[in-house]
């Protein structure tokens, strides 16, 4: 098995190319050790030490690291967690009901302003975030605001550049194509506020 890597525009960030399919349909984000148990290659890569995110895209792993480690001493170990995943033959989630990202499935009760926003996402924006290592989720539009919420994932989560990302070309792009948009704001969880307030203190 022969994996290749990719860096991304975060520096603390790296796509590793196993050669394999990683998510059939969708992407899958964890930001945290907690949240890699349902699935036991998220999980095997936390075990390594200096590891601090992991993100699964169509072809892809994405994994993001502190920055006091190197490259050089993580990726040997981070082939070995993916070569040991694939010769298992364990399936990638526990669950499989948890893989399919479904934040921008249409739903009859979406308003057409909200269909429009989804299908961007899905069918403009989202092949272009992948692009990067990472990927958005949609998580709202508040049609009195006209503010559409949404979530960075995987390297664009961390990244110098998401916030830059996020406020122009997506931005742009929704205000373009659909008139009632009047800005997008970035939605962290909880844990990931404490950190960004961590590293602003």
């Amino acid at each position: 098995m022969f994996i290749q890597t990719q860096s991304t525009p975060n520096p603390q960030s790296l796509m590793f190319y196993p050669g394999k399919p990683v998510m059939e349909v969708g992407s899958s984000d964890f930001p945290n050790a907690r949240t890699a148990m349902t699935s036991p290659l998220a999980k095997a890569l936390f075990a390594i030490d200096g590891v601090t995110r992991v993100f699964f895209g169509s072809d892809f792993v994405t994994v993001t690291k502190s920055e006091e480690t190197s490259w050089d001493y993580l990726k040997p170990e981070i082939f070995a967690a993916i070569m040991d995943f694939y010769s298992s033959g364990q399936s990638l989630f526990l669950d499989s009901s948890t893989a399919a990202s479904m934040d921008t499935a249409i739903h009859e009760d979406d308003s057409e302003i909200v269909a429009m926003i989804k299908e961007l996402l899905e069918t403009r924006i989202r092949p272009a975030v992948q692009d990067d290592g990472g990927d958005i989720e949609y998580r709202g539009f508040d049609p009195e605001t006209g503010v559409v919420k949404l979530k960075m994932q995987g390297a664009c989560s961390g990244c110098p550049s998401s916030s830059v990302t996020l406020k122009s070309g997506i931005e742009n792009m929704l205000m373009h194509y659909v008139p009632e948009v009047k800005g997008v704001e970035q939605e962290l969880d909880g844990d990931e506020e404490a950190e960004l307030t961590g590293q602003l203190e």
